[in-house]
């Protein structure tokens, strides 16, 4: 009967300690991903050597548009060779004909690489396709053609919802990955 008790006693301090355990380890994941979730402030070292209002850049490669893009505001840092933006707005064109919308807070375009930074409520759309993605940050690579974040994202379709964290997207091969922690509501097709 004492053996019995003393196992029970066991069995409920080590069935504890894992409780206690997996607390501590969901803690401090969670205070990782909180610390993760803030948009990063875009900061620049020194003033700016060009300051614009209401920018349109165009980007053409052979005669067909690329992208096109718009702020309200533009920072222009030369030693840097950086913009900063502001209240920005990215339209990407593939060569089929597919048009992508990126919007957000602030940005960087990166003059040398074209490569840019969206940060803050940014917003991704194609219209053809009918689906949205949503983040906090995104970052586009202009050579590879390809865009990602490590924030949470949200991508709304008309028959499905997703959520995750991280993403890549190849815009020219039209395909993308949600990294981790992926969740997937499915609506169902369409009646007809």
């Amino acid at each position: 009967m004492r053996r019995a008790k003393i196992a029970i006693l066991i069995s409920i301090v080590l069935v504890g300690g894992l409780v206690l355990f997996k607390l501590w380890v969901n803690l401090r994941e969670r205070k990782a991903y909180e610390k993760l979730s803030e948009a990063p402030k875009i900061s620049t070292d020194g003033k700016a050597d060009t300051r614009l209002e209401k920018i349109h850049l165009v980007e053409d490669k052979h005669g067909q548009k690329t992208w096109e893009l718009e702020a309200t505001s533009v920072q222009q840092y030369q030693d840097q060779n950086m913009l900063v933006l502001k209240d920005v707005k990215v339209t990407f064109f593939s060569k089929d004909g597919r048009v992508a919308v990126l919007t957000g807070k602030e940005g960087k375009v990166y003059q040398d690489s074209k490569n840019m930074e969206i940060i803050g409520d940014v917003v991704l759309t194609s219209k053809k396709d009918g689906y949205s993605l949503k983040t906090q940050s995104i970052s586009y690579n202009h050579k590879e053609n390809i865009a990602r974040t490590s924030d949470p994202v949200e991508i709304e379709g008309e028959q499905l919802h997703l959520e995750g964290r991280g993403m890549l997207a190849d815009l020219e091969a039209k395909t993308f990955k949600v990294l981790s922690q992926v969740k997937t509501r499915w609506r169902g097709g369409r009646k007809g």
